[in-house]
């Protein structure tokens, strides 16, 4: 038996689950992070702002888009907070757009 298509689920919250995440990865920004955070994994706020040229508060707030989605994941040392993709997979979604474009 096939998995039934987007079309057919009745399941609507799974489905605004889907189109939340992928809304969450639809601006450069945090495209640029999760690409980022695929090339090196963990990482604070402050290397990701610097290395992206970003204001700290900017990428503050992309992150948080990104962890409200489930997209990253965090975890502390001492003062400090690191980035990481929750899902690797995430990269491929970019990657795939990048080859439509």
């Amino acid at each position: 038996m096939q998995d039934p298509t987007l079309l057919e689920r009745t399941d609507t919250k799974l489905l605004d689950k889907y189109a939340n995440v992928l809304k969450a990865l639809a601006h450069p920004i945090r495209m640029a992070i999760v690409d980022l955070l695929h090339q090196k994994e963990g990482m604070t706020v402050t290397q990701i702002y610097e290395k992206l040229r970003l204001e700290q508060a900017v990428a503050s707030h992309h992150l948080g888009i990104l962890r409200d989605k489930g997209v990253l994941e965090h975890y502390r040392v001492g003062k400090h907070t690191y980035y990481y993709l929750e899902k690797q997979n995430m990269l491929n979604i970019i990657r795939l757009v990048e080859q439509s474009a």
